[in-house]
């Protein structure tokens, strides 16, 4: 898994709610699409018109917002069908950072597994970040540092945040679920010696 230390740009603010993983990838491009396509249809129910061309209207078709690696969002963002297909998109689009007042559960988890970082920040500070960033446009640079578990925004101002010392860990060092059990490979290996003098009957092999 890729490492992720620090996300610096700028930061799109879409605060509309339930933008659900249908929304995120439709599913008629999951059949259609691999996973290194998936980028160029992400959020296509509002990037795009009937007509096929893109919607000025959304944000991140915007000039000062295209590209952007970090997401504004609104409360349970991701909610849904549990498909990991939907964290390919948005990480296919660049942003390897959503922030947002509430995550659903599984989309939350699989941004996790495929180094995106998503943050859960109160509903009124999301406000202000897109406050700033809306009024900056391009020139408002935002820093998410995960070691400090800190934004700094345009202006300067910082804003604390929260992860689970694993998942931080993980992201951190680029390991997925399986690396980090192996990283404890040690301890696994003195439980189960302990473990088998305690119980020798559930290591017999038949």
């Amino acid at each position: 898994m890729e490492a992720l230390r620090q996300v610096e740009g700028v930061a799109a603010p879409l605060l509309r709610q339930n933008i659900d993983t249908d929304v995120i990838i439709p599913m008629g491009r999951l059949l259609r699409a691999s996973r290194d396509e998936l980028g160029g249809y992400a959020f296509e129910p509002l990037r795009y018109l009937p007509g096929g061309e893109e919607n000025p209207d959304f944000v991140l078709n915007q000039p000062a917002f295209r590209g952007a690696p970090i997401l504004l969002a609104g409360d349970n963002f991701g909610c849904g069908s549990s498909r990991e297909m939907a964290v390919w998109a948005i990480k296919g689009m660049g942003i390897r950072c959503v922030i947002a007042p509430s995550f659903g559960d599984i989309f939350r988890n699989n941004c996790f597994q495929n180094s995106v970082l998503p943050i859960v920040l109160p509903a009124a500070t999301v406000q202000e970040l897109a406050d700033e960033a809306s009024t900056g446009g391009a020139n408002a640079r935002f820093t998410v540092d995960l070691e400090a578990m800190r934004i700094t925004c345009p202006s300067g101002r910082t804003v604390a945040f929260d992860i689970a010392p694993a998942r931080r860990e993980a992201l951190l060092e680029g390991l997925d679920a399986i690396a980090m059990t192996q990283r404890r490979s040690a301890e696994i290996a003195t439980f189960q010696a302990a473990d088998a003098k305690q119980r020798p009957w559930i290591y017999k092999l038949n």
